[in-house]
């Protein structure tokens, strides 16, 4: 922190246990936090007063009492390990945790075993940096024989895009199964390592996180760490780098880094939050969707003809005290529109060029009125026809 009491946005934002670090500068690079209403950049600082959001959710700036807290669980296959409430089977909903929590690292969706959670943004990247040789262990199942040449070639290190792994532990416990001790975190590092070397990993459950083990902890459960494992794990991670302050004061030394988690394990023994005791998951029941009643299609057309008829030949319609819907109102026909069969006949048969009564199949001239003059100016020949169109 400097002098003027600013802070980066990213510590900032994990300190209040919302996220990590990594997962802030992502939700900054997204454009989805503000400061004082304004969108962030990777980068920025905050200062007192500032007002910070993640996707318009507040974001409180950390206090000085507030406790960490760090939970082992044994994560599931199909869990997420993401803070993002956008997937539905992210790693936060499914404990339901009371306090902001986030996941130390990742375990893919497919993987299962354990898991940290915590609200201490500081230990976050410590215990992640590859370069702090923290070990991690697990335990695969592959969909072939292991052999003794696949067990040299993964301990010597296999090459990925990223380039060579690490020399690691290896050691077969079946016929399709190994154990594994990686110090390094690429992403799906180990499947890939296996598939590199033409073997499909089937299943794959961590067992050990430094000196934390998972042990009998069922399936979605979680615990709080034990007293003795949070001594080891501060003794573990007090000389460790981070990951955006390099450490360029001078390490403590060895009798310091001792005292410091001696004095934060006697601070936790006065809380008796911290033990062994298991905790399951506590899942709302599913909400089935709703579907509509089934009806006997027998019983159905008996109600339709069993129905009171109207006059006419097709069923009478539902009153209103049937139905508990309003009629319809129509409004009543006119006079003037009014009109007999008849009528309607001698219409359709009236189509004789203005308003002459012959029928349709009379012939040409039959209905004319022969001109004045007699018969001699109603005669007419073939030169006379059309003279006067020329």
């Amino acid at each position: 922190m400097s002098t003027d009491n600013s802070i980066r946005l990213n510590k900032f934002i994990s300190d209040s246990g919302f996220c990590s670090r990594r997962e802030a500068d992502q939700y900054i690079e997204e454009g989805r936090v503000t400061i004082n209403n304004r969108d962030a950049r990777k980068g920025a600082t905050v200062k007192p007063g500032d007002k910070v959001a993640v996707d318009g959710e507040p974001i409180k700036a950390k206090k000085p009492s507030d406790r960490p807290i760090y939970l082992a669980f044994n994560k599931p296959t199909g869990i997420t390990t993401t803070t993002d409430s956008k997937d539905k089977k992210n790693i936060i909903d499914f404990i339901g945790f009371p306090k902001r929590i986030f996941p130390i690292g990742r375990l893919d969706n497919a993987s299962e075993g354990l898991i940290f959670l915590t609200n201490d943004g500081d230990i976050v990247n410590k215990i992640l940096r590859a370069d702090n040789n923290h070990e991690k262990e697990y335990v695969v199942m592959v969909d072939k024989p292991v052999t003794e040449e696949f067990i040299r070639q993964m301990s010597n290190g296999v090459r990925l895009f990223e380039g060579m792994t690490k020399k690691c532990f290896v050691q077969q416990q079946g016929h399709k199964v190994f154990r594994l001790v990686l110090t390094q975190g690429w992403n799906r590092q180990i499947r890939r390592m296996c598939e590199a070397l033409g073997y499909k990993v089937e299943k794959l459950k961590r067992v050990r996180i430094m000196s934390v083990k998972l042990d009998d902890l069922p399936t979605g459960h979680w615990r709080y760490l034990t007293l003795e494992e949070i001594k080891s794990i501060n003794e573990l991670v007090a000389g460790s780098s981070k990951t955006e302050e390099a450490s360029s004061k001078a390490r403590e030394s060895s009798k310091a880094v001792k005292k410091t988690a001696d004095e934060e394990y006697e601070d936790l023994l006065t809380d008796e939050e911290f033990g062994v005791k298991v905790h399951s998951v506590k899942k709302s029941a599913p909400k089935e969707p709703r579907e509509a009643p089934l009806r006997d299609p027998k019983l159905r057309r008996a109600e339709r003809f069993s129905k009171p008829k109207a006059d006419g030949d097709g069923p009478a319609k539902a009153d209103q005290a049937s139905t508990g819907k309003p009629m319809r109102k129509t409004k009543p026909a006119s006079g003037k529109n009014l009109k007999t069969k008849s009528e309607h006949v001698s219409k359709k048969t009236d189509r004789s060029p203005k308003g002459s009564l012959a029928p349709r199949n009379a012939k040409p001239g039959a209905g004319r009125k022969p001109k004045p003059g007699g018969s001699e100016g109603s005669k007419r020949t073939a030169g006379t026809r059309g003279k006067g169109r020329r």
